[in-house]
């Protein structure tokens, strides 16, 4: 198995307002009173609005944009769950694709996982993103216009961390995703310490990601510590095996002087034994690397059952006992499909994504 290639909204669609800088939005607003570049910045950057909502700018004017560059997400539903702590959008494409979206917020900050393809490439069973397959990738503009809504929504909270957690693998649309990136960090101040960029391992990636200047955190969804494992829930581990994966986050370590993350979601009699828990032990010796561990969340394309709480805490225990930092991760919104490995862009099961067939990566 290899990435998908760059398979995005397709040579004939609009760039959207976010798609497009600061030069960008100058040069559509050409023949304009330069303030208005200051007003439409403001609106959609500093303010979070709709063009719509920006009326400081005449509806002639905004008319004329909303035709050359359309909005990229309309909301198509919202969930709640955790008291309203936990909020997930599925949102609808231009195009008639489809990605989600959640918010998390905390006593006095949020956090939004945000996604960067429709669909996903991978094939890892135990992930209902995985298992709908790869539709398309992301634009810049549908990446970044997701954390401004968030970023909204959260308020009188602030926007404290985005992390590309969501449907998708990252680093199989690295420039996109980095552009994301770095105006998030620019045009949104977000600190590069507050981003985090999760993958299953596309070791080419991660070598990127080392020589970039942002020193972004990295996270690895490792989930098996031996090959013989890994090769069964992460297909792209016959391309990528572990030590290779290991020399890469080696790389990104040392360029970046960050802490490796390893996530990895308890699936009983599968990643859940002793010799699991001591070859993890061995290899974060090495990488130095923190450990969180999830509790599978139910996904109805994948019968095998998570592991007990009880073996979840010994597991920990077993990785703590050999010198690794380990944590077991709270899980929210899991009632609404909003929790790791459930995000399938659908509602009640059903899908809303656009019916007509997509290359499938080779």
């Amino acid at each position: 198995m290899t990435p998908p290639d760059a398979v995005s909204p397709g040579p004939d669609a609009p760039p959207t307002l976010y798609d497009l800088d600061r030069a960008a939005l100058a040069d559509a607003l050409a023949g304009e009173p330069r303030y208005r570049i200051d007003q439409l910045w403001e609106g959609l950057y500093t303010e979070g609005r709709t063009l719509d909502e920006i009326t400081t700018l005449p509806k002639r004017l905004r008319a004329e944009l909303a035709e050359a560059h359309p909005v990229s997400l309309v909301e198509h539903v919202q969930k709640r769950a955790d008291n309203d702590q936990t909020v997930k959008w599925l949102w609808s494409l231009a195009d008639g694709d489809s990605v989600e979206t959640v918010l998390m917020h905390y006593r006095d900050r949020s956090t939004v996982c945000i996604s960067s393809q429709a669909g996903c490439a991978m094939g890892c069973d135990f992930c209902a993103t995985g298992q709908m397959g790869f539709r398309r990738q992301l634009g810049v503009g549908e990446i970044l216009e997701q954390v401004i809504r968030a970023r909204r929504a959260a308020q009188p909270r602030r926007l404290s961390n985005v992390v590309f957690m969501g449907m998708g693998e990252p680093l199989a649309n690295y420039d996109a995703v980095w552009t994301a990136i770095r105006r998030i960090h620019g045009d949104l101040g977000l600190s590069a310490r507050n981003l985090t960029v999760s993958t299953v391992g596309l070791v080419p990636g991660i070598r990127r990601m080392a020589k970039e200047a942002l020193p972004v955190g990295l996270a690895v969804s490792l989930h098996a510590a031996t090959d013989e494992v890994r090769d069964q829930m992460i297909p792209i581990n016959s391309r990528w095996p572990i030590e290779v994966l290991a020399d890469a986050c080696e790389e990104w370590t040392a360029a970046s002087r960050r802490r490796l993350t390893f996530e990895w979601a308890m699936i009983a009699g599968v990643n859940d034994t002793d010799a699991q828990a001591v070859a993890l032990a061995t290899l974060c010796r090495r990488l130095r690397a923190h450990v969180n561990l999830i509790p599978l969340n139910p996904t109805p394309g994948y019968p095998t059952v998570g592991s007990s709480p009880a073996r979840v805490q010994e597991f920990r225990d077993l990785l703590r006992q050999r010198g690794t930092n380990a944590t077991i991760r709270q899980n929210r919104g899991t009632d609404i499909d909003a929790a790791c490995g459930q995000l399938r862009a659908d509602t009640n099961g059903a899908t809303v994504a656009s019916p007509r067939r997509r290359r499938r990566p080779e």
